[in-house]
């Protein structure tokens, strides 16, 4: 996760990506606990793989996430843009026994039991244009054959979604340890599938791990989108989505909505499909398919596929806005 995502920008000149609440709880905190649900057994360590400039408050909030599950939290850096397996290897003191690789900026919902005899199981979605995403080829034994990148004609309709576990994490690094030792790159990059072509040329034995929802947050539209899809799902799920703190005041809230604590609503509509976080304030307005971080303050709006950071004022006549962390717009 030590991208900067700038195709998420304003939102993420303050706060890193995987940081960024989907239905009140941070892409990375619901990406771990997905995780850990799927794989059914105890995690030791979580390894976050940053970029130095995060921050000593983002570490120490990584590292209560990786505490809330039980587990060690540990940080390491990445401060060049060298590729995926660059990344992975800047944290190859904790690549011992089982581990679990993600990408920390996608979310999914998955039922399949973790093939922990596989020496490599790949999460994959089956998607309408594979043109778009490395895809993987089964053979009739259920096996993946085959890794191919943004296939021009039609192959496979698997798409890798960037989540891989590894039933030794010492192989895993001593392939891609080949990797970086003997320079071999792809556009400027050292990749991840390199090393698993390796692994797979060597008799290593790969299988699919399938999901049924696979939801991205790379920018503005497709989070606001990621967050109305989990909070249906979590509205299904019987999660409680509202505080009992709250303070309603002539306001309409239409479900799903995930609205936190102290939050003050006036004279307005809230919902469906919209997160309110921690400390907001809403007066006189409607809000529709929106996601809104903390102690914000809105009046006076109509918003619908808007996205507004956290401690801003907002206070006009737009309805599809993106606005970061402490702006005002009046």
């Amino acid at each position: 996760m030590a991208g900067r995502g700038s195709r998420l920008r304003p939102h993420t000149l303050t706060v890193p990506k995987p940081l960024i609440p989907i239905a009140g709880k941070p892409i990375v905190h619901r990406l771990v606990e997905d995780i850990a649900a799927v794989i059914n057994q105890d995690i030791d360590e979580i390894a976050f793989i940053i970029h130095k400039d995060f921050g000593l408050q983002v570490e120490k909030d990584l590292i209560a996430i990786a505490e809330k599950l039980g587990s060690k939290g540990k940080i390491y850096y990445q401060n060049e843009a060298l590729g995926t397996a660059h990344a992975i290897m800047c944290a190859k003191d904790s690549m011992q026994g089982p581990i679990v690789v993600a990408y920390a900026d996608t979310l999914f919902r998955a039922d399949f039991t973790l093939d922990t005899s596989a020496d490599s199981v790949i999460w994959v979605k089956q998607v309408d244009d594979p043109s778009a995403f490395g895809v993987v080829q089964l053979d009739e034994n259920n096996q993946i054959v085959d890794f191919v990148e943004k296939p021009a004609e039609f192959v496979s309709d698997l798409a890798i979604i960037g989540i891989y576990y590894f039933k030794s994490g010492e192989t895993l690094r001593a392939e891609l340890q080949y990797l970086l030792d003997n320079d071999i790159v792809k556009g400027g990059e050292y990749q991840l599938t390199d090393g698993l072509e390796n692994m797979k040329s060597k008799g290593l034995k790969f299988v699919p791990g399938k999901v049924e929802e696979w939801m991205d947050c790379g920018n503005k539209n497709v989070t606001v989108e990621t967050n109305s899809r989990m909070l249906n799902f979590l509205l299904a799920d019987g999660v409680a989505l509202v505080a009992s703190d709250i303070r309603n005041e002539g306001s309409t809230i239409v479900e799903p909505c995930y609205i936190g604590s102290g939050v003050i609503l006036r004279n307005s509509t809230i919902g469906p499909n919209v997160s309110l976080g921690d400390g907001c304030t809403v007066e006189n307005s409607t809000i529709r398919n929106s996601l809104v971080q903390t102690n914000s303050t809105i009046r006076n709006a109509a918003l619908d596929n808007a996205m507004i950071g956290s401690h801003a004022t907002f206070d006009g006549k737009f309805t599809s806005i993106s606005i970061g962390d402490y702006s005002v717009l009046e």
